[in-house]
């Protein structure tokens, strides 16, 4: 496993607030570029600036592709993952792997932005790994790390290419 490093950009960091349509916080890496060359996954530091906790690792920043979990979401796409998960037993391994893999993550990524962890305990992401709780943070882990998240790669592949009406926000401002 390797983490990004390389920090964010001004420029790019002004991309993603428009993304947000807000400052955003924490922000340690771009975890992942669209296929429009944007960012549209933020890797998050565990603790905010102000110390507080925020076991959001990968945030999905792009209005486009955010649309299209919403969409997949109310379509009923965790519910069917969820019902999956309880009658698969290799999904639901592969699933536990993915909610280790996203703990590592973070813990590395606390350790290289010199914070402390998050506290044993503290939830991963997306209902890991139980149940589907949110497709934006599965599809924001497996955007940022490819093959790690099963159900994060599903919800990627059925949201389709968001990118093709070009970019969600102008690069330049």
């Amino acid at each position: 496993m390797t983490s990004v490093t390389v920090g964010p950009s001004p420029a790019e960091l002004a991309v993603v607030a428009r993304q947000l349509g807000r400052v955003p916080r924490g922000v340690i890496a771009i975890a992942h570029h669209c296929p429009c060359g944007l960012p549209d996954v933020v890797e998050t530091s565990p603790r905010l600036p102000d110390g507080a906790p925020f076991p959001t690792l990968y945030y999905l920043t792009c209005p486009r592709a955010c649309a299209a979990m919403s969409r997949l979401e109310a379509a009923g796409l965790m519910r069917e993952m969820t019902a999956r998960l309880a009658a698969d037993s290799v999904l639901r391994e592969r699933y536990l792997a993915a909610h280790h893999d996203y703990l590592a993550r973070r813990a590395q990524a606390a350790a290289c932005a010199g914070v402390a962890p998050l506290r044993a305990g503290t939830q991963s992401a997306g209902g890991m790994p139980g149940r589907v709780k949110c497709l934006h943070a599965l599809a924001a882990h497996e955007l940022a790390a490819p093959g790690a998240n099963p159900l994060g790669a599903e919800a990627v592949r059925a949201a389709g290419q968001w990118w093709e009406a070009g970019q969600c926000v102008k690069a330049d401002g």
